[in-house]
């Protein structure tokens, strides 16, 4: 009984305050966010692939030098 009375007289009513404090974001706000997240999404793309590239040119010539 006391986990209902909590849930009614204390969560509900927090709850409603603080999404009394929610805003939604512009559109420039959108675009923004999302350029940011494309550009940085390329960058480490980039750079996994160059590393992936080492990686893998270190193994060959290791394998080559030890005849495997």
């Amino acid at each position: 009984m006391e986990k209902i009375k909590y849930f009614f007289n204390e969560f509900l009513p927090e709850v409603k305050a603080e999404w009394k404090k929610v805003t939604t974001p512009n559109a420039q706000e959108v675009t923004q966010t999302t350029i940011v997240v494309v550009v940085t999404s390329f960058i480490f793309a980039i750079y996994l692939w160059l590393a992936d590239a080492v990686i893998q040119w270190t193994y060959e010539k290791l394998f080559q030098v030890l005849g495997l």
